[in-house]
């Protein structure tokens, strides 16, 4: 195996692939990545064996093919110090050496045989369809810090991709939730699709995320019973997906919210997290107390002391409700109008937020005691 490549396309490729790659694995070829050369093109492949991460560089220069498996992180580490955009050349010695050269330095890197590499290759064609890498990359931004961290609760670590009909429109929508707060949004489909309800798992969610914010075009979706393939212009993410069932997130909206506050978002933010700032773990509760028109923010803490800041809303009612600064921080820099809408009830029910310019997203918060 001989070929030279561009120091930022491979460094790019194994950025995507530290995302994969578990940091303490038992198996010491789970720590390489895959390097495969043919015909003009490398495609670079990480696992942690329940996600798959496929990366094509295209109009390589090869000299001669080849497959082998090196350290990821040795050789990202190596790569990322090179001058951007110097060419790489990659000579593999025998089965078990790779030579890099680049500039003035020269490396030889520890290798294990590309067939010890695991790689499973399943019929994906069932159930495909296509969506803007956009509308995706929306859905799941919008949801994912609602994720839970539960380890007992596994159906909740993740996120609920599921079709949902609505006057005969198709929408792929996204559900999330740690049982404190939930984030629910969705996309309109072109065309009516099969596909499965699934909870995708935090880790792919992540890189699949880091994947579509560089990417603009069409991403392919294609499921088989307990695995998703999305497939990008030249990368390809494989996961299994979680076994699990959702719980039913449309029973926990609020439907009897009659209390509307509006907020302008850049001043609630602001004043939250400077409220906030007074509790260091942010645990404490940032109390709400509503008057005509008018916002009192207010944060103790036994420990470090007290803040308190006044704001001017839009508000017809009386209530005093407090709620987990963070989860509200959180959701306000999801919101991409000016204004935040915040539906209300009473001191103990949740509240439903919603953003005026977003009408296909909304947030459940749970309010805090006390």
């Amino acid at each position: 195996m001989k070929f030279s490549t561009n120091q930022q396309d491979i460094q790019k490729s194994l950025n995507y692939c530290q995302g994969v790659i578990e940091k303490r694995s038992t198996l010491p070829i789970l720590s390489n990545v895959l390097i495969d050369v043919s015909n003009s093109e490398l495609t670079v492949t990480a696992t942690d064996l329940d996600l798959i991460f496929i990366h094509k560089i295209k109009n390589i220069e090869v000299k001669e093919g080849g497959k082998t498996t090196t350290s990821s992180s040795i050789m990202y580490d190596i790569i990322r110090k090179i001058s951007s955009g110097k060419k790489i050349n990659f000579t593999l010695l025998d089965d078990s050496k790779l030579n890099l050269e680049a500039e003035n330095s020269v490396f030889n890197l520890n290798c294990i045989s590309a067939s010890e590499f695991p790689l499973t290759d399943e019929n994906f064609n069932e159930n495909e369809f296509v969506i803007n890498s956009k509308s995706l990359l929306k859905i799941l931004s919008k949801c994912k810090f609602s994720i839970s961290n539960d380890e007992t609760r596994h159906y909740l670590s993740g996120i609920f991709l599921h079709i949902v009909k609505i006057n005969d429109q198709n929408y792929l929508t996204a559900a999330a939730t740690d049982s404190h707060r939930m984030s629910v949004s969705k996309v309109k489909l072109k065309e009516s699709i099969e596909f499965e309800p699934i909870i995708l798992p935090k880790k792919t969610i992540f890189q699949l995320c880091s994947l579509l914010d560089d990417y603009e075009g069409d991403v392919k979706i294609s499921n088989i019973k307990s695995k998703i393939k999305f497939e990008l212009n030249n990368s390809i993410l494989i996961s299994k997906l979680i076994d699990g069932k959702f719980p039913n997130y449309v029973q926990v909206i609020p439907k009897e919210n009659k209390k509307k506050l509006e907020i302008d978002l850049k001043l609630f933010l602001n004043s939250v997290d400077r409220v906030a700032s007074v509790s260091l773990d942010k645990k404490d509760g940032v109390k709400f107390k509503l008057t005509k028109n008018n916002l009192d923010l207010s944060v103790n803490n036994a420990n470090s002391g007290d803040g308190k800041e006044n704001i001017k809303v839009q508000f017809n009612d009386e209530l005093d409700i407090s709620f987990n600064s963070r989860y509200l921080i959180d959701i306000a820099s999801q919101i991409e109008g000016d204004n935040i809408e915040i539906y209300l009830k009473d001191t103990g029910s949740p509240a439903l937020i919603k953003d005026p310019t977003d009408f296909d997203s909304i947030y459940v918060v749970m309010p805090m005691k006390g």
